[in-house]
């Protein structure tokens, strides 16, 4: 993917697949494209919020090791 687009794109046009095959108007052939695409967009979403996650888990850690440094320097 040269130009990868947002958590939030990628999020959109998923819904938008699930909104398309609900509603039951679409041949096998376009339901199984659209399903394909849709398992690309959910692990794509699901690595951003795993990397997401490690960010924030640092941030904390390294707030808390900064909080403990400067309480023991008081």
């Amino acid at each position: 993917m040269a130009n990868p687009s947002s958590f939030e794109d990628s999020l959109a046009k998923l819904e938008q697949i699930v909104e398309k095959m609900e509603s039951g108007d679409l041949k096998l052939e376009d339901s199984l494209k659209l399903f394909e695409e849709g398992m690309k967009l959910t692990k794509e979403c699901n690595q951003r919020l795993n990397e997401i996650e490690k960010k924030v888990k640092h941030l904390l850690k390294s707030a808390s090791a900064k909080s403990k440094d400067d309480e023991s320097k008081d």
